[in-house]
């Protein structure tokens, strides 16, 4: 039973997707002799908590909760923040039991939430469907943990691992619901990523094209020598598409000062062992910057060169079934490439799922040996 309640505020809590950054998505279920009788969700950062609009829910409704149970995917906060403590504010109403999905990472809250509500004489059930929502929270506990952004690498690719044929032509490798779920994606990350080998291919805008709108993510260019057109459509900048572009000491200082001038900000970064933009500084450079998370959408140079830097934590990949040839068309990840094959990089914790013809494989990077 606890987990049919938690499976709910899971639900809901993943409504707060695209919203939220820098704080988790947090869903809350109030229970009370086997029914719900409030539940909420934080909808927005800054905003109140999901066990306040889970309150304030079951206050619109007249129903009463002292007594009854609350199921919260993540640790009620003890520290005052943008908003009071929820933990108080648990004790307050009068709730008798509290469930939790798992103890929030932030080195401000790390248990306290619980001591609070225990001290208080609430009982409190911890870990409820932990790895769910662990799940829809990587990026922030990477983030509020490390002070790094998440990576996700995503890539589609036919049956015989290409992203595009010889000529170059790549639409569409996927289908238009395996797209759709990439809008999604790009609505959920804070920030996406490609080379400039994709910017020149391609000449993508890089916005998030939902249905119901969505959030566009910050655009960021890895461009060693600042060699993309200036009137490509990432360097279009507007209040609500903005881009970053990495660059070296070897890009030219006019082509630069052309970029910042049309609004586009310049990160001169070190270069890594082949010349290029050094990675690890790139993403730290964004930690600072308080992004905290990252959808690579790279060509098969940056993709390799990240996972060789190591800053890839979970891939997503979609495979079309179709196949194409060409000894020349190019694939999801190039570079040199491992030598042998107990090298190659691994995923761990799987999930598969069939997204009408197309199959979508993810997974963590098994980062054992970094």
């Amino acid at each position: 039973m606890p987990e049919r309640y938690m499976k709910r505020a899971v639900e809901l809590a993943v409504m707060g997707t695209g919203f939220t950054s820098l704080n988790p998505l947090v869903g809350a279920v109030i229970v009370k002799n086997d029914i719900i009788i409030g539940e909420g969700y934080h909808q927005k950062y800054g905003g109140p908590h999901a066990e306040i609009n889970a309150f304030r829910d079951a206050d619109s409704r007249g129903n009463d909760v002292s007594g009854a149970d609350m199921y919260v995917t993540l640790e009620p906060c003890s520290h005052y923040g943008k908003t009071p403590p929820c933990a108080e504010e648990v004790i307050k109403r009068g709730i008798s039991r509290v469930f939790i999905g798992m103890k929030d990472p932030n080195p401000l809250v790390a248990g306290r939430g619980l001591f609070m509500l225990q001290k208080a004489g609430i009982e409190v059930i911890c870990g409820i469907l932990e790895n769910e929502c662990r799940r829809i929270n990587e990026p922030f506990i990477k983030f509020i943990t490390k002070k790094l952004p998440f990576v996700c690498m995503k890539a589609a690719m036919t049956l015989d691992g290409k992203i595009a044929t010889h000529t170059g032509d790549s639409k569409w490798v996927s289908n238009e619901t395996s797209r759709k779920i990439v809008h999604q994606l790009r609505n959920k990350y804070m920030a996406i990523m490609v080379g400039s080998a994709t910017v020149i291919a391609d000449n993508p805008e890089l916005t998030c094209r939902l249905p119901d709108g969505g959030r566009n993510p910050l655009r960021i260019v890895v461009d060693s020598k600042a060699s993309c057109p200036q009137d490509s459509k990432v360097f279009q900048v507007t209040e609500n598409k903005k881009t970053i572009i990495a660059v070296t000491n070897e890009a030219p200082d006019d082509k630069l000062e052309c970029l910042r001038n049309a609004g586009i900000e310049v990160l001169v970064l070190p270069k890594d062992k082949n010349g290029k933009v050094d990675l690890c500084a790139l993403i730290n450079e964004l930690g600072e910057r308080k992004i905290d998370s990252v959808l690579l959408e790279g060509g098969g140079t940056l993709n390799f060169s990240a996972l060789q830097a190591g800053i890839v934590d979970r891939a997503v990949m979609f495979v079309a079934p179709k196949i194409v040839g060409g000894k020349n068309a190019k694939t999801p990840v190039e570079g040199e490439g491992v030598e042998i094959m107990s090298d190659a990089i691994e995923l761990n914790h799987i999930e598969t799922q069939i997204i009408e013809n197309d199959l979508m494989i993810t997974g963590l990077i098994n980062k054992k040996e970094a």
